[in-house]
C-alpha cells in the first residue's frame, strides 16, 4: 500500500473530524466559498459554501452507522466509498472530492444506491431543510 503524502494525511484527518466528530467548524474551513456540490437528490448542482455546509451537516446528522470502506486519494482528487443506514434502509455510496491549491474543497459529488436509500435520504433532507426554513436557499443555490 502506498504511503500517503503529509498533505493528504492532514486533509484526510481533518475530513474524518468532520464526518465522525460532527466538526462543523472544520467543515466550514475545508469548503471553498465557490464550492459546487452535486447531490443525488437534485439534477443541478448546489453552488456556494452556505448550501454545501447546510447539506453536509444535515447528512452527517441523518446518516447512521456511517463507515468508509475505501479511500482513494490521488493528488487533488479523492474517491471515498462509504456505507450508512437511514432508519431501516442501508445504502452504499461514493464521495468524489476535488481540492484546490489552498487545501479547500471546490467540488463535491455524491453517488448513492439503492434507490430506496436515495428516497429515504430525500425525505429526511426535505424535513431538515423545511424545519430550518431553508427551502428557498437550497433552491436558489442551483442557479
Amino acid at each position: 500500500m502506498e504511503e500517503l503524502k503529509m498533505e493528504d494525511q492532514t486533509r484526510l484527518e481533518a475530513w474524518h473530524k468532520v464526518v465522525f466528530g460532527c466538526d462543523l467548524e472544520t467543515l466550514n474551513t475545508l469548503l471553498a466559498d465557490e464550492v459546487v456540490f452535486h447531490t443525488p437528490l437534485y439534477l443541478k448542482p448546489r453552488r456556494g459554501k452556505m448550501a454545501a455546509l447546510f447539506i453536509l451537516s444535515a447528512v452527517i446528522d441523518i446518516f447512521e452507522e456511517f463507515t468508509y470502506h475505501r479511500e482513494l486519494l490521488q493528488g487533488d482528487s479523492w474517491a471515498l466509498e462509504f456505507s450508512a443506514r437511514i432508519g431501516k434502509y442501508s445504502l452504499k455510496g461514493v464521495d468524489l472530492i476535488r481540492w484546490n491549491d489552498q487545501g479547500q474543497i471546490v467540488d463535491f459529488e455524491v453517488y448513492i444506491r439503492p434507490i430506496n436509500g436515495v428516497q429515504a435520504l430525500g425525505e429526511a433532507m426535505y424535513e431538515k431543510i423545511k424545519a430550518a426554513g431553508m427551502l428557498d436557499m437550497i433552491k436558489d443555490s442551483s442557479e
